[in-house]
């Protein structure tokens, strides 16, 4: 086992996991939640200051899950171009559905900025550099349309003016997203719980639901610590959703997700590589993200697993880590780790009813902006039904991505064997396109 592996996952240096106070247990809640990340936690916190008595269940640790494994940078990406969505569902629906990344991306920063969230917020903006041949015309047509729809601004960085966002040759150009910015995830994590907590919400961690069932209109759930009955019930463990969820479990495709972050390589030089200190990201399909440290002191790159050994998969991230900065391919790697995002196989964020629980998921390795809206959302069908409810709240209205289709595939029970394929595939379509890996 490597240094590097030995220390883990770097936000937790500053919020690690850990056990949630203690609650006296109760065999009834209102409204019962599955998973304690982002969207469970926003859910809860929405329903609680609505006067709703809700209560948490996570298997593991709190901060132990997707929520701070994540480069906790606030994309709110949707897979698809706008153009290709609107091929497959028109141009209003797909019109609507960037009208609700973009309203969901706002809603995260009025959160932390609403709440004075400790969670190192840096609204720098995000460069994705771009590898592929490209029409530049229509990129600033699109930019264009969106600033018009959106009062935001995407700016085409040529060639020549790249070095003002990145020290790198490994680009022709790139678009610039001045609405999206950093956060640090786990203490992003740890505030949502001390709100939730301050709002009267019952939390049990290493807790897991084992089994889950309905006695007329309420919900049954066996846990390691005993059995509670629910009125309502919303399912929020995504990635690490297990087999005591067989329905939800068939419906999505878990993916390994693993980022490193560098030695400590000093203000300066990470500012003179990075210099407005942008997220970034790629035109690719299993392109890398990456961006500096909070602090700016070191640079964390990610990007899915392409390996099964730890060793080999670390040794790619840095080999990408040089290809983009040639001076980094000496720095040593003091972090590595990996976490699970996870896919329904439209590659769509979902908000799914299913036999009345309510499952916000799917949200395609963006889970740091839409795990927040969705949940919100998913509180939302809660208060909907109650005529007391925050009809004019901005989570309040159905979300674009409500009750679509969660397909499945014959025999899939949840464990993603076909990945190795998939992912070989989008890397000869990176290859065919012109980029280097």
């Amino acid at each position: 086992m490597t240094e590097a592996r030995q220390k883990g996952c770097y936000w937790w240096a500053d919020a690690p996991p850990r056990p949630a106070e203690e609650d006296s247990w109760s065999g009834h809640t209102e409204i019962a939640i599955i998973g304690c990340g982002f969207a469970g936690l926003s859910a809860a916190i929405y329903l609680a200051r609505a006067g709703r008595r809700v209560t948490i269940f996570e298997k593991e640790a709190i901060g132990f899950g997707a929520s701070t494994r994540n480069g906790g940078i606030t994309s709110g990406n949707i897979r698809y171009s706008q153009a290709r969505l609107a091929r497959r569902f028109g141009s209003d629906k797909a019109a609507a559905f960037i009208d609700e990344a973009v309203a969901a991306r706002a809603a995260l920063s009025s959160f932390i900025r609403d709440e004075k969230i400790a969670c190192d917020f840096q609204p720098s903006g995000r460069l994705v550099g771009i590898s592929k041949e490209f029409d530049k015309g229509a990129i600033e047509a699109d930019n264009t349309a969106f600033q018009q729809r959106y009062d935001i601004a995407p700016q085409f960085i040529d060639a020549a003016d790249l070095p003002g966002y990145i020290s790198t040759s490994s680009y022709k150009a790139g678009i610039y997203r001045p609405d999206i910015g950093g956060i640090h995830p786990a203490k992003l994590l740890h505030e949502k719980v001390r709100l939730a907590r301050a709002a009267g919400v019952a939390i049990y961690s290493e807790c897991a639901v084992t089994r889950i069932h309905r006695k007329g209109a309420q919900f049954i759930l066996e846990t390691a610590n005993g059995q509670v009955k629910s009125d309502h019930l919303i399912s929020a463990s995504n990635g690490y959703t297990d087999k005591a969820q067989p329905w939800l479990r068939r419906r999505l495709v878990p993916v390994i997700s693993e980022i490193i972050v560098t030695e400590k390589l000093g203000a300066n030089f990470v500012k003179s590589l990075m210099p407005k200190l942008s997220m970034f990201g790629e035109d690719k399909e299993v392109g890398f993200y990456y961006r500096p440290t909070p602090d700016g002191e070191r640079i964390l790159l990610g990007g899915r697993r392409m390996h099964k050994q730890d060793a080999i998969a670390q040794m790619r991230l840095h080999e990408g880590l040089a290809a983009i900065f040639p001076e980094l391919g000496g720095a040593k790697i003091d972090h590595y780790w990996a976490g699970n995002v996870v896919f329904p196989f439209d590659q769509l964020p979902k908000l799914a009813v299913h036999d009345g629980i309510i499952y916000p998921t799917g949200f395609c390795g963006s889970g740091t902006v839409w795990a927040h809206w969705l949940g919100r959302k998913a509180a939302a069908i809660i208060l909907a039904k109650d005529s007391a409810g925050q009809t004019d709240d901005p989570a309040s209205p159905a979300s674009n991505f409500a009750q679509m289709p969660m397909r499945t595939m014959p025999f899939y029970t949840g464990d993603p064997w076909f990945m190795p394929l998939a992912m070989s595939y989008y890397r000869m379509r990176d290859k065919l396109a012109g980029g280097r890996y």
